[in-house]
């Protein structure tokens, strides 16, 4: 027999409310006391619109279908009231996650700042495109692309699936920081800590391997 994941989330959110129900809830990744409806489509509050946007559409063939690395996404990951934040950076081939430390400089040239600082450790041959949602803070995206090297695309509005690698991601990062946390009071020893063992940690989508194994082989690889 097989079943769907789908099938045991319907499962899990039509059972009365009791014990069961609270200890599988606690079971699942992101512990989300209702089943969420992706809602496509609709815009991600009032954001605005960036300057010079390009499109996910133009994004490189490649990158769709993983065979070429060196193409990330990104994200931030709010802390407690939205007054805080950690970028999140994921290259879509081997997994491999950078943390980077935002706390509560979310405005466009610090993160701008974080990101290239970030990049500096992640070799010229694998930096190629990175894909966003379209946040305020990524309204410095051409610089950052003077900076770094790494062109930058634009998912649309209320579309997190066109960055799942990403979403996904955060969803392990949530494990370790769940919502509420102040980014403020995480150490960058925390945080990277964090990232090591996120990168240490085996996939099944790579064959049980772990993204910085895969990752570093690459890099010596090409080296």
């Amino acid at each position: 027999m097989t079943i769907s994941h789908e099938a045991i989330y319907r499962y899990i959110y039509v059972l009365p409310r009791g014990e069961l129900k609270k200890m599988l809830i606690k079971a699942l990744r992101q512990e989300h006391k209702y089943r969420r409806v992706q809602k496509r489509g609709q815009a991600e509050g009032n954001r605005g619109k960036i300057a010079n946007m390009l499109s996910i559409e133009e994004r490189p063939a490649e990158v769709a279908d993983r065979t070429v690395p060196g193409h990330w996404e990104g994200d931030l990951i709010l802390g407690k009231y939205k007054r805080s934040a950690l970028g999140t950076l994921v290259e879509r081939t081997t997994r491999y996650t950078i943390l980077v430390p935002i706390r509560d400089q979310k405005d466009a040239f610090s993160v701008r700042e974080a990101y290239t600082e970030a990049f500096k450790a992640v070799p010229e041959q694998l930096k190629k495109t990175m894909t966003y949602d379209q946040g305020k803070e990524m309204s410095q995206h051409e610089q950052l692309t003077i900076d770094t090297g790494i062109q930058v695309f634009f998912a649309h509005p209320g579309s997190p699936w066109e960055r799942g690698t990403n979403e996904n991601t955060n969803g392990l990062i949530r494990q370790y920081f769940p919502k509420g946390t102040d980014f403020t009071q995480v150490s960058e020893g925390e945080i990277k800590e964090v990232q090591r063992q996120l990168n240490n940690r085996p996939r099944k989508v790579l064959n049980y391997s772990k993204p910085d194994e895969v990752f570093f082989e690459l890099v010596a690889l090409k080296d």
